[in-house]
């Protein structure tokens, strides 16, 4: 019997973010033996703790979607780290390092929440041809999508700009297509509350206010997000930190989102997803969440 802990991230309330199972000491389990239970679960990722094997990590971290392994993906560092702290994990500095297939992953408190340093973003363009293809399987028009890009941080997804929330929160994707396109798609509407550069002037004066004084509270989402994941088995995921992550590398890059910010994600998944995004003065971008344990028990492995 092993530890296990189910958590909810991207939450303050139980039920209403995206769950992650943790099994906190993966030690002698076969990547088969992982992948079964994480089929088995099947939640978006399934996470197995072991020891560092760098001795600059605090732990490492092995994460299983349904469908396969992954290299990096936020709300299961997020979660992970979450259920650590909570068994009495204590990190060497102030900060928690965390090993996984991508690097190290730094992991700082900030206030109620966690916030995972966003790893290097490669962007590149998506080719004409694929463009159309998943434009046709989201059901969308060429002219609702602002922008677009492919976005690599350890996972691959190809990052829509699209016209606004709305269209975002009404898709009904062809999911089976984009299995076969294998194509994980992250798609974004701005909420048009001010003018684009007044509300990346304000807040990115209050992005350097927060730094100096402490991180505050933000009130409503700027952004509405949503990510499919069917070629790794996950149709809709209810909130993505490494989409999260990733757009808003690119986003504030092209200055069409402010230094600091908050995405909602899962309404059409009946969730409250809340991501906090924002970037300092080294110009590193930090994801941020709280999470809530749901679950304690042991699990038969």
């Amino acid at each position: 019997m092993r530890a296990f802990h189910q958590v909810d991230v991207f939450t303050d309330q139980p039920y209403l973010g995206n769950a992650l199972a943790v099994v906190m000491d993966g030690s002698g389990l076969s990547q088969a033996q992982m992948q079964q239970f994480a089929r088995w679960t099947n939640l978006s990722e399934t996470t197995f703790l072991l020891p560092a094997t760098n001795p600059a990590a605090d732990y490492q971290v092995r994460i299983f979607t349904p469908g396969g392994e992954l290299p990096f993906a936020g709300h299961p560092t997020l979660g992970s780290c979450h259920a650590w702290l909570q068994s009495g994990g204590q990190p060497q500095g102030q900060e928690v390092v965390q090993q996984c297939a991508v690097g190290l992953v730094r992991i700082r408190r900030d206030g109620p929440r966690l916030a995972f340093a966003a790893p290097p973003c490669q962007r590149s363009d998506i080719a004409t041809g694929l463009m159309a293809d998943i434009e046709q399987a989201l059901g969308l028009q060429s002219t609702q999508v602002l922008a677009a890009q492919q976005l690599d941080n350890g996972p691959l997804w190809y990052g829509l700009l699209l016209d606004g929330p709305q269209t975002v929160l009404q898709l009904q994707p062809d999911h089976a297509r984009l299995r076969e396109l294998g194509t994980k798609v992250g798609v974004a509407g701005i909420y048009p509350r001010e003018g684009a550069d007044t509300l990346i002037a304000r807040s990115n004066r209050e992005a350097r206010a927060s730094r100096s004084q402490g991180a505050a509270p933000l009130g409503q989402a700027d952004l509405e997000v949503r990510g499919f994941a069917a070629p790794v088995g996950v149709q809709e995921d209810p909130v993505t930190g490494s989409l999260n992550a990733s757009l808003a590398q690119w986003l504030m890059a092209e200055g069409r989102m402010p230094e600091r910010y908050l995405a909602s994600q899962g309404a059409c998944m009946g969730r409250a997803g809340q991501v906090h995004l924002e970037r300092d003065a080294s110009g590193q971008v930090w994801v941020g969440g709280q999470s809530v344990l749901c679950i304690s028990g042991q699990v038969l492995l």
